[in-house]
């Protein structure tokens, strides 16, 4: 309860604060191609629950049709003005609307889409105990996911996350679970608007 009610008044100020910030993307991804500002794409959420995620969309329309679900850092589907908000994880600050709504927290496990939900083993699916959340453990240390995918030299970049990444994530994601508390949400949030303001 309390990290709900906590989470609430995060999301409120966060966008309330930001709200020229996001006005200013919103214009600037619709009149790049005339296309939705927003990308749904859906997620499993707590216990399993699917939802829609709210992330400022930075590819084509339609990106998930034509190509992985990963994302290299110069993938040919991301556009002019995506590659410039994903560079400073301004995609994701609309994920305060899922927080708003009890879909996800300020801070828990990143959500994934289905697929790689299914792979997951009985320990695992522990990270599916709490909400998924814009930023936790493996957020902060695979900031930069995209360039990780790039440099491997891996043509499929699902295959790149799942050999790469994606290990790494889960364990996190469980520490994450097994350790959390009030204290270290705020730890990980003071960390991740440093690793922003830096990048």
């Amino acid at each position: 309860m309390i990290k709900r009610i906590f989470n609430i008044m995060m999301a409120t100020a966060g966008l309330a604060v930001l709200s020229p910030l996001l006005l200013w993307i919103a214009l600037r991804i619709k009149r790049e191609d005339g296309g939705p500002v927003f990308y749904r794409g859906e997620r499993v959420g707590l216990h399993g629950k699917l939802f829609r995620i709210y992330k400022f969309r930075s590819m084509i329309v339609n990106a998930e049709n034509i190509g992985a679900a990963s994302t290299s850092k110069h993938d040919a589907r991301v556009t002019k003005v995506g590659e410039f908000i994903r560079k400073y994880k301004l995609d994701e600050f609309s994920q305060l609307i899922n927080v708003f709504l009890g879909d996800m927290s300020i801070v828990g496990p990143r959500p994934e889409v289905q697929k790689f939900v299914d792979q997951y083993t009985d320990e695992e699916k522990i990270i599916l105990t709490v909400k998924p959340g814009i930023t936790d453990f493996a957020s902060i240390k695979f900031h930069n996911e995209g360039e990780i995918i790039e440099k491997s030299g891996i043509a499929n970049a699902d295959e790149a996350y799942t050999e790469l990444i994606r290990p790494e994530k889960l364990r996190l994601q469980m520490k994450y679970v097994e350790e959390q508390n009030m204290f270290l949400d705020v730890k990980l949030i003071l960390q991740t608007i440093k690793r922003v303001l830096t990048k």
